[in-house]
């Protein structure tokens, strides 16, 4: 049964990306959020993505013009939820805050609602806990931007029903999205545990003095960066023989960074209140030009490969 109205709690990033998706495949989206502002700016920035699409031929005006008939701004909670058939909510990343919301929720919303969360990482279980019906409440975790990336994790909680993950396995596909499903939740699930193992090496190599910050990041661009689009690091050892990765193993696993700890380079930045491009200091210096560009040329990638994707269907 095909999922027709459902709720974004939350109107940042994360949020107006995942309603302009459903949106664009025809779901009705009610999208609420406490600042009126952010609605307000969810809003524009739904419209700016989409005369962005008209721009590059991607869409019509028309095509446009309906995404955006879909989408209703919802000031009040408990008018946001009226008749949906799903919730998916990307407020703050905090459990207290999401367990307060979720029970809210399990008492406004009919039983046969699934309530999902796009957390990066939090337990589902945990987020559950206090539930009454645990058990359609399940993790879709979009990658930013949701509107470009491809990939949506879908991970259950200990008493999340298989109905429900099936159900919400079929919205994803129904929004063009390519969902991965988890067996059982774990910290991170699967995709920010291998980034950030990536990151903590990376880090790692400039710590050591072995090569400097944009080095270590051209390495990535240029090298297999290039090669994970097509095959993912498991297919790669596969593809390059598992008697050659599994030599490499023996002997490198040992001298990899195993650190408990973020990075002290990372925690002194961090302290100097220099945030990236939220400050214009991180490991790299940040203007409005520098900060558009690297924007811009992400941008320009991520609809390429969709474009690719679209004419693999």
């Amino acid at each position: 049964m095909k999922i027709n109205k459902i709720a974004v709690l939350g109107a940042g990033t994360m949020g107006h990306g995942i309603a302009q998706l459903c949106a664009e495949s025809g779901l009705e989206v009610n999208i609420f959020d406490i600042s009126k502002d952010s609605l307000e700016k969810a809003l524009e920035s739904v419209k700016k993505n989409l005369s962005s699409l008209i721009d590059k031929g991607k869409i019509t005006k028309e095509q446009a013009d309906n995404t955006l008939s879909k989408i209703s701004i919802k000031e009040e909670l408990e008018k946001a939820i009226e008749d949906v058939e799903l919730v998916i909510e990307c407020v703050v990343e905090n459990l207290e805050v999401k367990q307060k919301l979720y029970k809210k929720l399990d008492s406004l919303c009919d039983k046969s609602v699934i309530l999902a969360s796009n957390t990066s990482g939090l337990s589902p279980t945990e987020i559950a806990k206090d539930l009454q019906y645990p058990e359609r409440m399940v993790v879709a975790h979009f990658w930013c931007p949701p509107e470009l990336i491809p990939l949506v994790e879908v991970v259950p909680g200990e008493k999340t029903s298989d109905e429900v993950v099936d159900r919400t396995l079929e919205w994803v596909n129904q929004i063009g999205k390519k969902p991965v499903k988890m067996k059982k939740e774990c910290l991170g699930f699967i995709g920010n545990r291998m980034q950030y193992a990536l990151l903590r090496e990376a880090i790692y190599i400039v710590e050591q003095g072995w090569a400097d910050v944009e080095e270590v990041d051209k390495a990535v661009e240029y090298g297999f960066g290039r090669r994970l689009p097509t095959s993912g690091p498991i297919k790669s050892a596969d593809l390059g023989g598992l008697d050659v990765f599994y030599s490499i193993s023996s002997y490198l696993f040992k001298d990899l960074c195993d650190s408990k700890k973020p990075s002290s380079v990372m925690k002194e930045i961090v302290d100097n209140n220099n945030y990236g491009t939220k400050t214009g200091q991180g490991f790299y210096k940040w203007d409005k030009k520098t900060i558009h560009k690297a924007e811009n040329d992400r941008r320009k990638l991520l609809l390429h490969f969709l474009n690719e994707d679209e004419k693999k269907k």
